[in-house]
């Protein structure tokens, strides 16, 4: 099965990514929702329903230690909380 997933546009409220930074938050959101999809699929009731308007999802914590690459992977979980299995 193929899924194809686009999001159009990321909203981080009050977390400032340096623009040298944003390939690499983009690349670990990328990878790691594959990854999560790939793993554990998409939730049933989304296979029906098609493009949602907007995904809100829980709050994320992002510490001065957290490198792009951790942040990315957790912005990839958290959206995956919301549309997997």
């Amino acid at each position: 099965m193929k899924i194809n997933i686009q999001i159009e546009r990321l909203v981080l409220e009050g977390v400032k990514v340096a623009p040298h930074e944003r390939p690499l938050l983009q690349e670990a959101v990328e990878s790691e929702l594959g990854r999560l999809l790939s793993r554990d699929g998409l939730n049933h009731d989304f296979y029906a329903s098609g493009a949602l308007p907007s995904l809100r999802v829980s709050s994320l914590q992002m510490t001065p230690s957290n490198k792009p690459e951790q942040f990315g992977h957790q912005i990839a979980q958290a959206v995956y909380s919301r549309i997997g299995q």
